[in-house]
């Protein structure tokens, strides 16, 4: 079958969203006598969801926090965070025009997402891209997240399209492991907030910057 659909994730993909994710986490971390953690640190804790940064970064300044703490924890992050999605937040370069040339050829495109769903609508609207997107869901609205292929196999059932016709960009072991799992293709990102080599994720095909993506995809077959 031939490729129609482009799955997508956001952070450390489409945007770099680890200042104002920082912003936040500090916020709460300050209400708790704690320091306040780096950008480079916030770039480490990204990729599971809100939940697993605010227990990164509570296990990163002095004791873990309490599994049955983490979800108040996890509310008063998410209420920082809330409306403040964007104000250092961006899209890296070129992903607009990609999206606009994507849209052009036809593809389909969906975005998979461990981020919450509220604050991923905020990032949409607030960075203009929510238009070009046909299906959209965040890490809250399922059981189990990336890698975990739940996500991705949601899409393609909503969207009507089989794992043959769809390939999976993401920017870590989350995405990639999950296109794996959903028996998608998948390309990485060499950017992004990964803790290990690009070449360490078993993608089929990286990329160094997103507009090199409609070529990569004009050679799928």
């Amino acid at each position: 079958m031939a490729l129609s659909t482009v799955i997508f994730d956001l952070d450390g993909t489409l945007i770099d969203s680890a200042p104002d994710l920082r912003t936040a986490a500090n916020k709460l971390l300050e209400k708790y006598q704690r320091r306040a953690i780096s950008l480079a640190e916030t770039k480490k804790f990204v990729g599971n969801g809100a939940q697993k940064l605010v227990e990164r970064a509570f296990k990163a300044t002095g004791d873990s926090a309490a599994e049955s703490d983490l979800i108040v924890l996890t509310q008063e992050f998410l209420a920082f965070y809330d409306g403040h999605e964007a104000d250092d937040t961006q899209t890296y370069d070129a992903v607009i025009p990609t999206l606009e040339i994507l849209k052009e050829k036809g593809f389909r495109l969906a975005l998979c997402t461990n981020k919450p769903y509220a604050p991923t609508l905020n990032l949409m609207q607030a960075l203009n891209l929510g238009g070009y997107f046909e299906f959209v869901i965040g890490g809250d609205q399922v059981s189990r997240k990336k890698p975990d292929a739940e996500m991705l196999n949601l899409a393609l059932e909503q969207m009507g399209v089989s794992s043959q016709e769809a390939v999976m960009i993401g920017d870590s072991p989350n995405d990639i492991g999950a296109a794996k799992n959903a028996q998608l293709r998948s390309i990485a990102v060499s950017y992004g907030y990964r803790k290990v080599p690009v070449e360490e994720l078993g993608a089929d095909w990286v990329i160094d910057q997103m507009s090199d993506l409609p070529a990569v995809l004009d050679g799928i077959v």
